[in-house]
């Protein structure tokens, strides 16, 4: 049974204490129910005609689809990219009981 209306959002940050800030942000403001932070990911990618390596902090974001553009606002706000990695997968199957608990986390009904 797919459960439209959820989403996991990656989020890449310069450091563990810029995705920590993020995370706290994110959760307190109930934009997000969990976010996992994943120190040292190490990126390979092409910035401004030229590839740049950097070791970075994953952040994987649990939320519902209808607050993606909160979420969006949010890290821009706070974020020290310029362009700052904010991607959405859609939630197609879950744990009701994880879904049920995500939806209240975050505000829903």
């Amino acid at each position: 049974m797919a459960k439209p209306g959820y989403l996991v959002v990656f989020i890449t940050a310069s450091s563990y204490e810029e995705a920590r800030k993020i995370a706290d942000t994110l959760v307190d403001r109930k934009k997000a129910a969990c976010v996992n932070i994943v120190p040292g990911v190490k990126s390979l990618f092409r910035w401004q005609g030229k590839i740049e390596e950097a070791e970075e902090s994953l952040m994987v974001v649990k939320t519902r689809a209808e607050l993606f553009p909160d979420v969006v606002n949010l890290v821009k706000a706070i974020h020290s990219y310029e362009v700052p990695e904010i991607i959405a997968l859609p939630i197609v199957e879950g744990n009701p009981d994880y879904l049920e608990w995500l939806k209240k986390e975050t505000g829903g009904i």
